[in-house]
């Protein structure tokens, strides 16, 4: 099998004897519970294939079998049977089925690739991941992304296995997620007057003459969760809070702190407009969380919490009775305050709350999971104290940095994140006791999109770097090698 260039790397590989000829008419048998896994796998065959594939009767003789039945493994795991009469893919349950049906696109798309009949190497392949949560991030706050260019997204997380999508949805520079019971969040908040020109840190700052703006309906909404459940993977939401809240205020000046007029940011950076304490932004925010969660039926809600300035506070009358009032010795104390009321409420509702690493350094609600950015020592730490953690290092995921350096690609954040770090980023600390490694869900990549204004840029910095990200996620440590996946990539690019 080494003249295929499979992505990621499967756990096991034995080769057959012999090779499947695929004949004229291709069909595809599935038990009941596989119907949608089949159709898609034969929605992308049909480019390849020289006739369009056909779903049939389970009980029928087919080109290729998709079976249901209990084997060792997760729920994820599968196996593939290549022989000369024929193809079988069987798993414990759809999720499996559709990871396996990658791999079998993969080997019959790289096959289609050479002239003459369409023929297939036997083989077994016994596969599963090593991670739970292997995602990828889209930033649609500072370049609004639509629902259709957010599916063709996903669309490509999921031919490498990824299953997970945080929807980065509101920040400064735009609100874009909709909330029924305040209007103006998009009426205002998703719209900028002008967007900067060039890079946040040069001066002086220029700036387009352009109003931006978009956001989402609860249709668009739906539409792209149910595109992503089709392919296995779960879509994680994410309201930032309290900080990068300057749209919101912007659209609801109640939400700030100071009596001065604020618009939506139209550059990048961080601001330092933060929500402020009172009651009724409280129940403001839990009001919108309720309708994200009645939106998105996912395990976790994303509440942000990094990067909050609590200057304002520390300005603010209201703010300062406030800490007296709740006991609290600081700011940092009150941003703690604040992150557990929104992880009591997301508890409520059945659901776990999620945050960057700040929300770490105070006391948690129970069963709050961290996401890991500013290195991984603050996730080895989380973990240590028994929460879950998601490993998502700026050092080797973030994909708005440069892939080889500035010359001759386009402006980025800066920094450079190249394919080979990527490939060499370990989820799993080496000095976590492995009495806590159960606790290392996964990881992600991020794309912050303030360098990102088009579908064609975010592919091209996300890709092929979240393939890498991809392996490390799906295939075991002791298997990988950066030699081989960059031959199996190099190919793999070169058949697109």
């Amino acid at each position: 099998m080494d003249q295929f260039p499979l992505l990621p790397l499967p756990s096991n590989v034995i080769d057959g004897s012999g090779s499947f000829v695929f004949p004229s008419d291709v069909t595809v048998s599935c038990d009941e519970p596989l119907t949608s896994e089949a159709e898609l796998l034969i929605e992308r065959l049909g480019a390849v294939l020289p006739r369009p594939a056909g779903v049939v009767n389970a009980a029928q003789a087919t080109t290729i079998q998709l079976k249901h039945r209990p084997q060792g493994g997760g729920r994820e795991a599968y196996q593939l049977n290549v022989t000369p009469a024929g193809i079988t893919l069987t798993a414990a349950g759809p999720a499996g089925i559709f990871y396996g049906c990658q791999t079998l696109a993969q080997l019959i798309e790289q096959t289609a690739q050479q002239p003459g009949e369409i023929r297939l190497p036997a083989v077994t392949i016994d596969d599963e991941p090593r991670f739970g949560w292997r995602g990828l991030m889209l930033d649609v706050a500072r370049h609004f992304f639509t629902a259709d260019e957010v599916c063709r997204f996903i669309e490509r997380m999921a031919r490498y296995k990824l299953n997970t999508f945080h929807w980065h949805l509101t920040d400064d520079q735009g609100w874009r997620f909709p909330v029924k019971r305040y209007p103006r969040l998009t009426e205002v908040g998703s719209k900028r007057p002008y967007t900067l020109i060039g890079h946040n840190e040069s001066r002086p700052r220029h700036y387009d003459d352009q109003p931006y703006w978009g956001h989402y309906t609860p249709e668009d909404i739906r539409r792209v969760v149910e595109f992503a459940a089709k392919r296995h993977i779960t879509v994680v939401p994410e309201i930032d809070m309290p900080g990068h809240m300057q749209a919101a205020i912007a659209a609801y000046p109640e939400l700030g702190n100071l009596p001065c007029a604020v618009g939506v940011r139209p550059h990048w950076g961080i601001s330092q407009h933060i929500l402020n304490p009172k009651p009724a932004t409280i129940d403001f925010m839990k009001n919108v969380l309720d309708e994200l969660i009645d939106l998105f039926p996912g395990p976790f809600i994303h509440i942000g919490g990094d990067e909050a300035l609590t200057h304002e506070w520390g300005e603010s009358r209201t703010a300062q009775d406030r800490m007296i009032e709740l006991g609290l010795k600081n700011e940092h104390e009150l941003q703690g305050w604040f992150i557990r009321q929104m992880g009591d409420h997301i508890a409520s509702r059945g659901r776990r709350m999620i945050g960057w690493d700040e929300i770490g350094e105070n006391e948690l609600s129970p069963g709050t999971a961290i996401m890991s950015w500013r290195g991984t020592q603050a996730g080895a730490d989380a973990a240590a104290k028994g929460h879950d953690v998601v490993m998502s290092p700026h050092t080797h995921v973030y994909f708005d940095h440069h892939h080889r350096g500035p010359e001759g690609e386009p402006l980025a954040i800066g920094g450079m994140t190249t394919l080979e770090k990527v490939y060499s980023f370990e989820p799993i600390p080496d000095n976590l006791d492995p009495a806590h490694h159960r606790h290392i869900l996964g990881a992600q990549g991020n794309v912050w999109t303030e360098y990102v204004p088009s579908e064609s840029h975010l592919h091209y910095m996300a890709f092929p770097r979240a393939i890498a990200l991809a392996e490390v996620l799906w295939t075991k440590r002791a298997a990988r090698r950066w030699e081989d996946f960059a031959g199996r990539v190099s190919m793999h690019e070169k058949l697109r």
